[in-house]
């Protein structure tokens, strides 16, 4: 009976690392997206009214900057579709 007790107490401690891990891997993820978004609005803040960068820089980056143009460009298409965009929210194909 006591091994048996171990063994679930050792279990719930084992999900509830689990749990915090997952979270933490959220965490990382949202922060990183957060991250990318600023870096874009710092290279391509021309766009928008900030100041930008000098030419020569922003062009050495363009390169590490496909995705956040790629996504640029979709929204840029879907501006005009609100239901296409609540369809990519909701990822329907």
């Amino acid at each position: 009976m006591p091994k048996r007790f171990g063994h679930i107490i050792k279990d719930v401690f084992n999900t509830f690392a689990q749990v915090n891990r997952e979270k933490a891997t959220g965490m990382l993820d949202f922060e990183l997206k957060e991250l990318e978004n600023i870096f874009a609005l710092l290279i391509l803040g021309g766009f928008v009214g900030l100041p930008s960068p000098p030419s020569p820089i922003a062009v050495e980056l363009l390169p590490y900057m496909e995705r956040e143009l790629i996504i640029l460009l979709s929204r840029s298409d879907l501006s005009q579709d609100p239901l296409g965009v609540l369809a990519s929210m909701l990822e329907i194909d």
